[in-house]
């Protein structure tokens, strides 16, 4: 039984399910460095799944459906900047109330224009296509785990890359690392924070409608209600756990995606889905639990230091 379980498809599908979580969680790690927490994370994916599936039908092309879900992931993104950054409104607010009219809007909209309820799929869905790496494929292990993913995967672990480098190594990503730590120093240096912040959200928005697209398109070539199933909140957790860092963050990424993984090939050997349903989330307690505890022992180290 175990080998029916920890095997390569195993790996592939952790690659496959960890793929939106990357996604997301890069796209909220810029808003993090620049002060603003996006909770909206989940509704931007939930509406990126839908137009992804919508552009693609009705266009053709997994391309469009990419593209649309990008853009209203940027206009998204663009909104909660207004209402945040502008007109100060609470972000936690402003996120749920994404969320709720995410999860309200792709309902109305799935009866309306498909005229169906709870799902959609149809062969005039194109998915996103899979790639195979002729370098490895003569190597059968490098083989199962590399190939047959969608282009998204592979761009994933590029913008893990990117967004490391931007923040780390250019001053753009400087400039937006203090935009939220000393905003008035950057106003001060000629640089406007209001821009910078502006910039982390938009491309969180993007970054989220991608993630939707994906797992439309890519993971699945269907949408359901709801589909996503709370990984913006899982996301999040991986900006938490991985400290905010790009590779942290993925590192956190794929491990939470391994155990939603594990859940999926559970319900293989006869595991009830009610169960395998609950691990990607206890998990993800788990591990915050873990970081939160942690953190508090440090602190009390720390004090105990200075009192000495």
């Amino acid at each position: 039984m175990l080998k029916q379980i920890l095997n390569l498809t195993l790996i592939q599908h952790t690659i496959r399910t960890a793929t939106p979580l990357i996604l997301a969680a890069l796209g909220g790690l810029l808003t993090e460095h620049a002060g603003m927490l996006n909770i909206g994370m989940e509704g931007i994916i939930l509406l990126g799944s839908f137009f992804g599936v919508l552009g693609s039908y009705f266009f053709g092309s997994s391309l469009a459906g990419v593209l649309l879900a990008g853009l209203v992931g940027l206009i998204v993104g663009l909104i909660f900047a207004i209402f945040v950054i502008d007109l100060k409104s609470d972000e936690f607010i402003v996120g749920i109330a994404i969320n709720i009219f995410a999860g309200g809007l792709t309902v109305f909209l799935l009866r309306s224009i498909f005229g169906v309820k709870g799902a959609f799929s149809s062969p005039n869905i194109i998915p996103l296509p899979r790639l195979n790496l002729p370098g490895i494929s003569s190597i059968p292990f490098l083989d199962i785990i590399f190939n047959n993913h969608t282009v998204f995967i592979y761009i994933s672990w590029i913008f893990v890359i990117m967004t490391y480098i931007y923040l780390y190594k250019t001053p753009y990503g400087i400039w937006l690392r203090a935009a939220g730590e000393y905003p008035e120093a950057l106003e001060t240096a000629g640089v406007s924070f209001r821009r910078m912040k502006y910039i982390a959200s938009i491309a969180c928005g993007i970054l989220c409608g991608f993630a939707g697209s994906h797992l439309s398109l890519g993971y699945l070539t269907l949408f359901t209600e709801n589909m996503s199933a709370n990984r913006g909140f899982i996301a999040l957790a991986a900006i938490i756990f991985g400290r905010a860092n790009p590779i942290k963050t993925f590192g956190a990424a794929l491990m939470f995606g391994f155990f939603d993984a594990l859940g999926i090939r559970l319900q293989v050997v006869g595991v009830p889905s009610q169960f395998t349903q609950m691990i990607p989330y206890v998990a993800t307690i788990v591990a915050l639990f873990i970081l939160t505890r942690r953190q508090l022992t440090k602190r009390k180290r720390d004090s105990e230091k200075q009192f000495k």
